[in-house]
């Protein structure tokens, strides 16, 4: 690891074990892609030549016919969601995200509007797009998305994300199935999924990705899927699109990242994160109060992660207090702790710099040493956690 810009600018450094999540800046970009946007950028390009580039690289790596680069998957959600709406209108793409069509309307699985850091349903209706629930949170059957289907359909978008309900919805087969059947397109918010290929492969008409999680690359995000429809999705750069730009380095940083995942070393790093689990797994098995679980990834990513599990009546805290001392801690440990509230955090171990697995187990091991040593059990109010989740936000600048 190169030397440490963050203290000198102020920033806590951070050690992540929660995934490649945005907030904590996604993951670490691969030298593959930090060498291409160092060589582009005192470069001039035709940004939509590069992009023309980029796409050769999409669709061999993704199996489309076509693609391109945008700011980020969210962006590429709003941007698919407006080609399928305004087709190749140029002054339908103008007047968006005020529609000139009846045909806006979007179905989406009521278990799939899942936040991300902002609403799913919101990036659709930042493109004139009109969401249409089908189904209930747990519970959608075929009935459900074949009689939401009518003459205003524009498209349908399926999530896949460790966010979403895991039961009782249509998987993607059936989805496409149902919606093709009635000559609606289907896209696919495949933000954090290691394959490429299988969602294009089942159908989908639109794949994304998130250029700057697995992939290592900038921050981005990488639409492909059917020639004609991503072409009307680039030409949303036009209209809405303009905001969610990027620059020739980013474009140059995927295309990069792309052609390094093709020859990356996926089984020697599985081996190496299972190691680190494993070491976790030593740290903790056996004290009181705490089960260490290693488990596969719920959308079936080649990875494991930990969950561990915390009896705060022998542990001596509870599970976010926990998470809520690693994070304060020096150095600052943060784990994914989206359902904290049920006793358990994950560590993910696919972010961390040589020896940093170390510096995980230390910590933990000294801060549940603490807890036990205690004389009362560290069991601050869960609603506390509800109440102040945005004070950051919110005071921001300080």
């Amino acid at each position: 690891m190169s030397d440490d810009i963050r203290p000198s600018i102020g920033l806590r450094p951070v050690i992540n074990v929660s995934g490649t999540m945005t907030s904590l800046g996604a993951s670490i970009v691969v030298p593959e892609a930090i060498a291409a946007m160092s060589s582009i950028l005192p470069q001039f390009v035709e940004v939509n030549d590069l992009q023309r580039k980029a796409s050769a690289v999409i669709a061999r790596l993704t199996g489309g016919e076509a693609g391109f680069v945008t700011a980020s998957c969210s962006a590429g959600i709003s941007l698919a969601v407006a080609g399928t709406i305004t087709g190749n209108n140029l002054l339908a793409i103008e007047k968006l995200p005020e529609v000139i069509t009846d045909k806006n309307e979007v179905l989406v699985q009521m278990g799939h509007v899942v936040s991300y850091g902002a609403p799913v349903d919101q990036a659709i209706r930042l493109a004139g797009g009109k969401v249409v629930l089908v189904g209930q949170a747990t519970s959608t059957h075929r009935f459900h998305m074949e009689n939401a289907i009518t003459e205003k359909t524009a498209a349908a978008v399926y999530v896949v994300s460790h966010h979403v309900v895991d039961y009782g919805l249509l998987n993607l087969k059936e989805f496409v199935e149902i919606a093709h059947a009635k000559g609606v397109p289907v896209i696919v918010d495949a933000a954090s999924e290691y394959d490429l290929k299988i969602f294009l492969e089942q159908g989908a008409d639109i794949a994304l990705y998130s250029g700057h999680k697995f992939l290592g690359g900038p921050t981005s995000g990488i639409v492909a899927g059917k020639k004609e429809l991503v072409r009307n999705v680039f030409l949303q750069n036009m209209g809405i699109g303009r905001g969610m730009k990027v620059g020739k380095e980013s474009i140059f940083g995927v295309m990069a990242a792309l052609e390094a995942w093709e020859k990356r070393d996926h089984a020697g790093i599985r081996e190496r994160e299972t190691g680190y689990l494993n070491l976790w797994k030593q740290t903790l098995d056996g004290r009181p109060g705490v089960t260490a679980l290693i488990e596969p990834d719920p959308t079936n990513n080649p990875l494991d992660r930990m969950r561990v599990i915390i009896k705060a009546d022998e542990a001596h805290i509870t599970a976010w207090d926990l998470a809520d001392a690693l994070a304060r801690g020096t150095p600052p440990i943060i784990v994914r702790d989206h359902e904290v509230e049920h006793h358990y955090f994950y560590l993910d171990p696919c972010n961390l710099h040589p020896g940093q697995e170390k510096i995980v187990a230390s910590r933990i091991g000294e801060e549940l040493d603490k807890a036990r040593a205690s004389n009362e059990i560290i069991a601050t109010p869960i609603e506390n956690r509800s109440k102040h989740r945005f004070d950051g936000a919110l005071r921001w600048p300080d």
